[in-house]
């Protein structure tokens, strides 16, 4: 693997991660919660399907608005980066189910451990984080160089 030096733009990544960390501590804040998209998306399907009243499901909702949205905000400014997938349907849906599953096992996803759970020092968050970009390692190293 080779880097594109002169490609090299540091400065979008350092604003988006500044971006993420103030939505997340802002949630915090506000709502006295994590921001774990996982738990926050899961939550409002879950009132949707057993008929519960969505009522105090409103913040999450937003949240989730403001996901969608953003692209859409970001078309604005600048085009949206390409998106190449390297394999099929079938394996877009094995490997969400296994996201999925691995959420359920760990209690939480990416942005609950990852952003949220190291900056309060979560030990639980650093044994996941540990695992599921270990698994990450373990499955492109498969995929890429075995197989």
């Amino acid at each position: 693997m080779t880097i594109a030096w002169t490609a090299f733009a540091p400065w979008s990544a350092l604003v988006g991660g500044l971006l993420i960390g103030l939505a997340a501590a802002l949630y915090l804040l506000g709502n006295g919660r994590v921001a774990g998209i996982a738990g926050i998306v899961a939550s409002p399907l879950r009132a949707l399907f057993t008929g519960t009243s969505l009522r105090p499901e409103r913040t999450r909702l937003l949240f989730i608005g403001g996901l969608l949205l953003a692209p859409w905000l970001w078309r604005l400014f600048a085009p949206l980066p390409a998106v190449t997938v390297d394999v099929g349907w079938p394996g877009l849906v094995v490997a969400g189910l296994f996201v999925g599953v691995g959420v359920r096992m760990g209690n939480g996803c990416t942005s609950g451990h990852g952003v949220c759970g190291l900056s309060r020092f979560s030990l639980r968050s650093l044994a996941n984080v540990a695992a599921f970009m270990g698994a990450g390692f373990v499955t492109v190293a498969v995929l890429r160089h075995m197989l």
